[in-house]
C-alpha cells in the first residue's frame, strides 16, 4: 500500500506546491527537498527529481543519501542521475515532457575562489542561462520557473531576473525562502570535502518567472530580421564567433533544426548567387513551414521552444554564408 492510498487523494499542498503539479526538481543535492514535498504530499508520483551526480557518487557523497532515495522510490518518485541543468532537453526521460513547476535551489557552479570575483560570477550566470533556456522549453504554458536564490552582495549581482528575459521569461514576483518551511530539506555545499556540510543561506528569495509570450514574439520577429539581412549581405558577413560555453540555447536543437530547415540549407547551397532568386520570399517560407512542422510533431508545444531551434538555424546560416563566400573567393583567384 502506497503513501497516497493511505492518506488519500485529496489534493494537498506545501507552500507553492501542490500534489496536482507535474514539478520537476533540477540540481537536488541529496533529494532532500525533494523528500519535503513528497511527504507533504503523501506521494511522489508527480515529481521528478534530477542530480548531476551518478547515483554511486550521490550515495558517496551524502549521507542521508540511500534513505533518502528510498523514502522517494516508495512515494513513486522518478529519480534520475548525471542530469545536466543546461542540457536537460537533451534527456531522453525528459525531452518533450511539461511541468507545472520547474524548481532549482540555489545553483552554483562550484567553489572556484572569492564569490565577489567577476569570473565566478559569470560561471554562475552562465550556469542559471543555461538552465533558463531549457525550463523555458519544458515548461507548461501557464508554468512557473522557481529559483531559490541569496539577495544579498554579491550573489545580486548574478542578475537573474536579466537572465530570464533572454530566455523569453519574466518574473512575477519573489517570496521569502524560509527553510524551515520545508522540514526534511539540507541545503548543501555539494562539491568538495565539505560536500555534505551546509552553507549558510542569509537572506534568500524564491524567484518565480512565467513564459512570456510578448517577448517569444519579438525574438521571432528579430530572427527573422537577422536572418533575412544576412542573406542578403554575402560579402559583410562579421567573423564567426567559436563558443566553449556550456548551455547556450542552440547547442540543444541541432537535430531537430537539421529536420525542419535541412531542405532550406541545401536549397540556400543549390540557388547560392543567383541574381533571381527571391531571398526574403524563401525565407519566409521556410519559417512558416518550420514552424508548421514543429507544431505538429508534437501537439501543445509552446512557441518558445521553436526560438532555440531559430537561434541555430541563424548561427548555421552564418557558417555556410562563409563556407560559400569562401569558395567564390577561390574561384575567383583561378580566373
Amino acid at each position: 500500500m502506497t503513501m497516497n492510498e493511505i492518506w488519500g487523494s485529496k489534493e494537498r499542498w506545501i507552500k507553492q506546491y501542490s500534489s496536482g503539479h507535474n514539478i520537476l526538481l533540477v540540481g537536488e543535492g541529496d533529494f532532500s527537498f525533494s523528500l519535503s514535498l513528497g511527504m507533504a504530499f503523501g506521494s511522489a508520483t508527480n515529481i521528478v527529481a534530477t542530480t548531476l551526480d551518478s547515483y554511486d557518487g550521490l550515495i558517496n557523497k551524502y549521507k542521508n543519501a540511500i534513505s533518502n532515495v528510498a523514502l522517494l522510490k516508495f512515494l513513486g518518485a522518478t529519480l534520475l542521475y548525471g542530469v545536466d541543468a543546461t542540457y536537460m532537453t537533451n534527456v531522453p526521460d525528459l525531452r518533450w515532457k511539461k511541468f507545472d513547476r520547474i524548481i532549482y535551489n540555489f545553483p552554483h557552479a562550484g567553489f572556484h575562489g572569492l564569490e565577489s570575483d567577476p569570473h565566478l560570477i559569470m560561471m554562475h550566470r552562465n550556469l542559471v542561462l543555461g538552465f533558463l533556456w531549457n525550463a523555458s522549453i519544458m515548461l507548461c504554458v501557464d508554468g512557473e520557473v522557481h529559483i531559490n536564490h541569496k539577495i544579498t552582495a554579491p550573489f545580486d549581482s548574478w542578475r537573474i531576473e536579466d537572465l530570464a528575459l533572454e530566455c523569453s521569461l519574466i518574473c512575477i514576483g519573489h517570496d521569502t525562502f524560509d527553510i524551515k518551511d520545508y522540514p526534511f530539506y539540507r541545503n548543501k555545499r555539494g562539491s568538495g570535502r565539505r560536500s555534505d556540510e551546509a552553507f549558510p543561506l542569509g537572506a534568500s528569495s524564491t524567484f518565480k518567472f512565467i513564459l512570456n509570450p510578448a517577448a517569444a514574439e519579438e525574438v521571432l520577429r528579430k530572427l527573422h530580421s537577422r536572418m533575412s539581412s544576412s542573406s542578403h549581405q554575402v560579402f559583410a558577413m562579421p567573423p564567426v564567433q567559436v563558443y566553449d560555453v556550456r548551455g547556450l540555447p542552440w547547442h540543444n536543437y541541432t537535430s531537430e533544426c537539421q529536420k525542419l530547415f535541412g531542405g532550406y540549407l541545401n536549397h540556400v547551397d543549390a540557388t547560392f548567387g543567383s541574381e533571381s532568386y527571391d531571398v526574403r520570399r524563401s525565407v519566409e517560407e521556410a519559417m512558416r513551414l518550420g514552424f508548421e512542422m514543429y507544431a505538429s510533431a508534437v501537439p501543445g508545444r509552446p512557441s518558445v521552444g521553436f526560438i532555440g531551434i531559430l537561434e541555430e538555424l541563424h548561427n548555421k546560416s552564418i557558417l555556410r554564408l562563409q563556407r560559400l563566400q569562401q569558395m567564390l573567393l577561390f574561384q575567383g583567384q583561378q580566373l
